[in-house]
């Protein structure tokens, strides 16, 4: 079993077993790569093979429909929040040129009379792909679930209560993207890529599985290293929301999908990112303990929602007349 170079490798077993002393292990392996790298790849994270590969059987067959037919589930006027967003909507903040990719988002499934439920658009099913939202939902709660337990030992690590997050992320605005990277064929625009360099929005990212290779994450030395599926493991990294609360202590890594080489131009790619977000009225006010001389207030006081909707604006998903 192989991890990337530059990125740890971290059990979450170990955390789960009620042992104080590796539960102490994690949490400080975890926190020290989460200072140092932003990122690292879990192993015994509870997401089964099983439903890895019957998700992106699901989501496979929808990205081989017609565009016609995809393009029926592109709904106006929510960011891209819920269904289809069509290939080179979206863009790296700072950049112009389109992202080569088109993606679906499962958003949450508010099933406890929870008034949050009205700030959140319905899920969607595709009629043409049998048990497609029925798995996304179970893919959905199964990385939700995994990313609590990551954020319970982040809490521990920042001297935290350790179920501090669980209140903000309960029926958070969570989002669960399976990402197609189509075929490079013909002339694209100057600068395109896969995904430009870019840092997530949110508190983490859980990325299960990619089809080929591609990712690639900047380390402290400004290099570029790449990131190859990881057998048995996931890919977790930090989001600016986690980091704007710690005040930078905890870093959100620059990351970005280049193009593949020449002779693999005519292949496809696949991933799906689960980016775990919280309620929109949590507070991302830098936390007090992570200031001081040497580390003063960096960022104003703002909410999740807040910042969720200045964020899309840059990424040109949401224009501001919606």
């Amino acid at each position: 079993m192989s991890t990337p170079k530059g990125i740890p490798s971290v059990d979450l077993s170990e955390f789960l077993s009620g042992d104080s002393a590796k539960r102490e292990k994690f949490v400080k392996e975890l926190g020290s790569a989460y200072e140092g790298i932003g990122f690292v790849a879990v192993k015994n994270h509870g997401i089964s093979k099983e439903l890895i590969d019957r998700l992106y059987d699901r989501i496979q067959q929808f990205f081989a429909l017609p565009e016609d037919t995809k393009k029926k589930y592109d709904i106006e006027g929510i960011g891209g929040q819920r269904g289809y967003t069509p290939f080179g909507k979206e863009h790296a903040k700072g950049k112009s040129a389109g992202d080569l990719k088109e993606f679906w988002h499962f958003g949450q499934f508010v099933e406890d009379n929870d008034p949050i439920k009205k700030e959140y658009p319905d899920n969607v099913n595709v009629d043409e792909v049998p048990d497609f939202l029925s798995t996304g939902k179970e893919a959905y709660k199964t990385f939700e679930d995994t990313g609590r337990h990551l954020l319970r030992a982040i809490a521990i690590h920042l001297n935290l209560e350790e179920d501090y997050f669980n209140p903000h992320i309960h029926n958070g605005n969570s989002i669960l993207r399976p990402i197609h990277y189509p075929p490079i064929t013909g002339e694209i625009e100057e600068g395109a890529v896969r995904a430009g360099e870019h840092e997530d929005i949110n508190l983490i990212t859980l990325l299960v599985g990619a089809s080929a290779d591609g990712l690639q994450v900047l380390n402290k030395n400004n290099d570029w290293i790449s990131v190859t599926e990881i057998q048995d493991h996931i890919v977790v990294n930090v989001g600016d929301m986690l980091q704007r609360l710690t005040n930078n202590k905890l870093k959100s890594t620059t990351h970005r999908v280049i193009n593949p080489p020449k002779e693999l131009l005519g292949t496809s790619r696949y991933s799906v990112p689960f980016f775990l977000h919280p309620r929109s009225d949590m507070r991302l006010d830098c936390l007090e303990s992570c200031i001081d001389d040497k580390h003063p207030k960096a960022y104003e006081d703002i909410t999740a929602g807040e910042y969720l909707m200045q964020r899309l604006r840059e990424i040109g998903l949401i224009k501001d007349e919606e």
